[in-house]
Formats: C-alpha cells, structure tokens, sequence
C-alpha cells in the first residue's frame, strides 16, 4: 500500500466531521486538531469537538467512567459524516472507536504501539477508513498494516506563534521546551551543557515544562525552570536565542513529528537537534540549525551559535520560512480538507 495524496479540497457541500480527543492540554489534541477546526470551516469542513471532562490518564483505570464520558462524543458522530479519532481513546488498547460514527479517520504523532507487548492499533485501524500520519516513519508503519495513509505534519500556527516584536534580552539563552516524559532527553546531554555553560557564564538555559529537572552536574545558578502553560508556552519561547531538541536513536524517537523543533522556528530561533527520525528531514531543508550526534556536536554547536551572534537569526529567519512554507497550519489546512472530503465522498 502507497501513501495516498491528500485531494484537493473543493467548494461543495459543507462535510461534517466529530472529532474525539484526549483532553483540553494534550498536545496532539492542541495541535494536530484543534487548531485547524477555524481554518477548515472556511474550506467547507465543520469540525466539532468532544473531549473528556476528566484528565483521561485518570479515568482509564475505570472503565465505565470512560464510557460515560465518551457518550457525548460517540453520540454526535453518529448524525456526522465523519469520525476524525485523534490517537486512541483509552491508552494502549482498542475499545470504543468501532461505535464512532459510519466513517473514521485515525489520526497518529507518535509511535504509540512501542510502549506494549502487541500493537493494539492495528485493530483501530481495521475499522478505519483511513490513516492520518505526522511523518514517513508511521506512514510506513500503517501502510504495512494495508491502510490507506496519508501523510500530513504536526504543525505550527505562524500567525501566533511568531518571532518576537523586540529583540532578545542582553543574556544568551539557551531553551528547551516539553512534558515532564521528554525531560530525559534534556538530561541526556547534562554534561556538554553544563561544560558550555561553566565557559560562559554569561549565559542561562531555561527549560520550560510541567515538571523541574533533576540535573545532577548542572552549575548552581546557571539555569532557570518556569512552569509551562499554554499561556506562557509563546512568549518563553521567544526569551530563547537557540533551541534544543535532543532524542536517542529508538524506535520511539523515529516516530516523534519534530514539533518541539517547528515551535522554535516558527519564532525564529535556530535549532540544534539530534538527527533522528523526523529531526533529519526538518534539518535538511536549509541551513537552519545544527544536527548534533554526540556531546562534543552539542558542544560545538552552541560555541559556533555564540561566537558569531549573526548567526542565529540568519538560521533562524531561514527557520521560519521553512515552517511557513511546509510546517504551518496555513499550508496544511486545505490538504486536511482534502482527505476529508475525498473520504466523505468514497
């Protein structure tokens, strides 16, 4: 099976889709859903969107709980043309996407079968007509199961995530962003940070999540941690010189969709990024960042972006027009659209 491209949309009847997400602050909800349903009303697709009420993390040990809260959504997709899932509904199982609604489209960020003994989404899947994937490596995954697959990216909204009006502050930053999961990957290269920072101490990392670090070596004082919102998540973000998006080579790393990179672009910052998976591709585009393998390429990496301050913003101007080109939701929106009408009208 091939990946599909994605028709393009049309001016024909409004198609109307329900989707099932996880929750108000999960990010593939935020991201791969939400943040289009605006744009693709214009282009004839109404979405309508159903989440639990209750974080789901902490409803999955009861399942009747689960169902109650899931009634609303199941309900809506009946009476709609479409059921757009995003990812599954309870963690690591199948379970009630067979009930929602006649047509359904399963959308996928991450490799979420690596966690578990089996991949309980193959089962999704076969009662799917479809495959909405965030890059090549899961395309590949779901179109070895048969399913149709097209391919769109994890995006950004460059209309609100942007460069900041003023520039930087005097003190040399050095950012990362995420949950409290992908915090392993920043303690991954402790080592090479600490010694950069220890040369400079003009400088500060600031790591902005839900959970602090638990740094080991880190120098005292030369780092900042601010609690993530999704009302600071911009404008921390645009405090940052360079950006960083470690992973280790795994299969669970292959799968992730580069977002954490494409935020970072999109106001303009450089990246540097360990050439995993999708984190290849985006660094291949242009000159935008630097591909760090190993502690002494992490280390290097920020010797060059803080000896020549010019160029930082060059990469990251570059950066940014490779998301507004590629990455951003403006782009994306009428392929999305494609799919859903190719699949409402099959």
């Amino acid at each position: 099976m091939t990946i599909a491209s994605p028709s393009e949309p049309s001016t024909q009847r409004m198609i109307h889709v329900t989707a099932l997400t996880a929750g108000r602050f999960d990010p593939s909800s935020r991201f791969r859903i939400r943040q289009f349903i605006r744009p693709l009303k214009t282009l004839g697709i109404d979405v309508r969107e159903y989440w639990p009420l209750i974080n789901r993390y902490a409803i999955e040990p009861l399942p009747w709980l689960v169902k109650a809260l899931r009634a609303p959504g199941l309900l809506a997709a009946r009476s709609t043309n479409i059921t757009w899932l995003g990812r599954e509904l309870v963690s690591g199982k199948f379970t009630l996407e067979k009930f929602a609604g006649r047509k359904r489209i399963f959308d996928v960020d991450d490799a979420i079968w690596t966690p578990y003994p089996s991949d309980f989404s193959a089962e999704i899947v076969r009662h799917c007509s479809g495959v909405i994937a965030g890059n090549r490596f899961l395309s590949d995954h779901y179109c070895k199961l048969g399913s149709q697959v097209w391919m769109i990216p994890t995006c950004v909204d460059t209309d609100v995530w942007k460069p900041p009006a003023a520039p930087h502050g005097s003190q040399w930053t050095i950012g990362w962003m995420g949950s409290w999961s992908n915090l392993p990957y920043l303690q991954e290269i402790e080592k090479p940070l600490a010694d950069f920072l220890l040369r400079h101490p003009d400088c500060r990392l600031l790591v902005v999540s839900n959970r602090r670090p638990s740094f080991k070596n880190m120098p005292a004082g030369a780092w900042d941690f601010v609690p993530w919102s999704t009302e600071n998540e911009i404008v921390q973000t645009q405090r940052m010189n360079v950006g960083l998006m470690p992973l280790l080579d795994s299969e669970s790393s292959r799968g992730k969709c580069g977002f954490k990179m494409l935020c970072y672009m999109s106001v303009g910052l450089p990246v540097v990024a360990s050439p995993v998976g999708v984190n290849a591709e985006i660094l291949a585009h242009d000159r935008l960042g630097f591909a760090a393998a190993s502690p002494g390429d992490w280390l290097q990496a920020l010797e060059c972006l803080y000896g020549d301050r010019s160029l930082g913003p060059s990469m990251g101007a570059t950066g940014r027009a490779v998301v507004e080109e590629r990455y951003s939701v403006r782009a994306n929106a009428p392929k999305l659209a494609g799919i859903f009408r190719e699949v409402a009208e099959s």
